[in-house]
């Protein structure tokens, strides 16, 4: 069986930046299992993807534009301090979550500080970034009716 459309996928996997950083690896954890075809996992990542058999290993770069996107000047905005919950420390690198009115929370990185303004940063932590992925597909299978019908496990 080959990994395609609505295949439940099993695969260990690690995930590198250009910098050789180690960002993301199921090592000493389980493996990642998705529907293929659902848009579950970045989409540079699934459409190399396509075609694997289990026991396939293969690396594959994808670049900004098929992964967290580009970073976007747009997402980065100062506001005012006094916006923040004050028994909050700010500190540059200090990532923290804004809840949406739908509950929704989004993550930005604190980028910089003065003593009125907080500029931060709404893109991924990995925008900008070219991604570098070493997978072995473990096991394919064919979803359920029920798994299709919610879009996910």
């Amino acid at each position: 069986m080959k990994v395609s459309l609505n295949k439940v996928v099993t695969m260990d996997y690690t995930l590198h930046l250009d910098s050789g950083e180690l960002v993301d690896s199921s090592e000493g954890h389980a493996p990642l299992e998705f529907i293929y075809g659902k848009g579950h996992i970045i989409p540079g990542l699934e459409r190399e993807l396509e075609g694997l058999e289990v026991g396939d290993e293969k690396s594959i770069r994808v670049s900004p534009e098929e992964g967290y996107g580009v970073v976007n000047p747009e997402a980065i905005r100062t506001i005012s301090r006094d916006q923040f919950p004050t028994d909050i420390e700010l500190e540059i690198g200090m990532m923290l979550y804004v809840k949406q009115p739908d509950g929704q929370a989004i993550p930005f990185l604190v980028q910089d500080l003065t003593e009125d303004t907080v500029t931060v940063d709404f893109n991924h932590p990995l925008a900008g970034e070219s991604l570098n992925f070493k997978v072995c597909i473990r096991n394919i299978r064919e979803a359920t009716p029920d798994e299709l019908l919610q879009g996910r496990l």
